[in-house]
């Protein structure tokens, strides 16, 4: 039973691949625009889902399929990926000194009999104050215009985050053990491709 991946995010895809899992990738293109007075669980559920729905729609089984979707939240409000230079200033000053959660939406179906499971996986981001300096310093790179809440913990704004409560992986993008423990549910080992 072969693994599939329903995302074009490296980030995803270096997760699975560090971790020694075969998969293959689909991409899918769902919107993922917020629906009005959406809550954020609320939303990275429907978007893991439809993703999960797009990607089955076009594959054959035996397989799973495995999409994510996750976002960054402080004081109930999602953080997007930045729009501007500006914007991802904004962002990290408020996430500055501060915690906020990072939220995924996990869907896995299995193919050809449809079953199955989702879940929001939810982790505590702690980030110490950071000065004017280390976020010039920061804005300055690539990094954080392409990531919700304008960084990322793989990289350098780990150096702003003393301690995380919850799954590491699960901010990077994909709660993988709890993954993991999901798949063996439904009867997928990396041996049953």
């Amino acid at each position: 039973m072969k693994l599939i991946l329903a995302s074009s995010s490296p980030r995803r895809a270096e997760i699975l691949s560090n971790a020694r899992l075969p998969f293959s990738v689909l991409s899918s293109a769902a919107d993922e625009s917020p629906c009005p007075g959406e809550a954020p669980a609320a939303l990275v559920q429907r978007l893991a889902n439809a993703k999960a729905d797009l990607v089955t729609a076009r594959t054959v089984g035996p397989a799973i399929v495995l999409a994510a979707d996750t976002v960054v939240v402080l004081d109930d409000k999602i953080l997007g990926k930045p729009s501007s230079i500006e914007d991802a200033r904004h962002m990290l000053q408020e996430l500055s000194g501060r915690t906020h959660s990072v939220m995924t939406g996990v869907a896995l179906v299995r193919l050809p009999d449809g079953e199955r499971r989702q879940f929001i996986e939810s982790t505590l981001v702690h980030f110490r104050p950071i000065t004017e300096e280390e976020l010039s310093s920061y804005l300055a790179t690539e990094e954080p215009y392409d990531k919700a809440g304008a960084y990322a913990i793989q990289g350098q704004a780990g150096r702003y985050i003393p301690r995380i409560e919850g799954c590491y992986f699960n901010v990077v993008g994909l709660p993988l053990s709890r993954i993991l423990t999901e798949l063996q549910t439904l009867g997928w080992s990396p041996n049953s491709i």
